[in-house]
């Protein structure tokens, strides 16, 4: 039991780091548009990169990337937190009813992933060469949202036992 409970416990975290972050999207829209205003813009880059020619700097376009974010990170959220509450119920389980309530919670960490690795790391950072950005890199935060999430993987994809009577 304590290693059920130590996973929910787990996946309860996630759940409320990853609604923290959509919360403050939603309600402080404007302070990470600039962020992502930036990046798509590639402004900040070195000025004799070739790849400008990716740049987007329509703001209909940036707030629509900006809200795809946000939407992807509720859904995250949202999947990490049902899966807590499948997993709750299904605390006391046999280990095969148990590893089956894991299910939303992995969806919601592979949203996750996808977000941060796909998004973030890969075409923010690739795409858009924010990794030549001094100031609107967020190549580090990215990498510490994927870290956690891989891991939170690697604990939950575990079989469980079967709880001792």
């Amino acid at each position: 039991m304590p290693l059920r409970l130590s996973r929910i416990g787990l996946m309860a975290t996630i759940a409320l780091w990853l609604a923290l972050v959509a919360f403050g999207n939603i309600t402080d829209y404007g302070s990470n548009l600039v962020f992502v205003q930036h990046v798509l813009a590639m402004d900040s880059i070195f000025p004799d990169a070739t790849i400008h020619y990716r740049a987007i700097h329509a703001p209909l376009l940036q707030h629509a990337a900006y809200v795809l974010i946000i939407a992807t990170e509720t859904l995250a959220a949202v999947l990490c937190g049902l899966g807590t509450w499948r997993l709750w119920r299904a605390r006391r389980s046999p280990a095969a009813q148990f590893h089956r309530a894991k299910r939303l919670a992995v969806a919601g960490l592979g949203v996750g992933v996808l977000l941060w690795l796909g998004g973030f790391m890969a075409i923010g950072g690739e795409w858009f060469g924010m990794w030549m950005s001094s100031q609107w890199n967020g190549l580090d935060s990215a990498f510490r949202f994927v870290a956690v999430l891989l891991l939170a993987l690697v604990c939950l994809g575990q079989r469980d036992d079967e709880l001792d009577d």
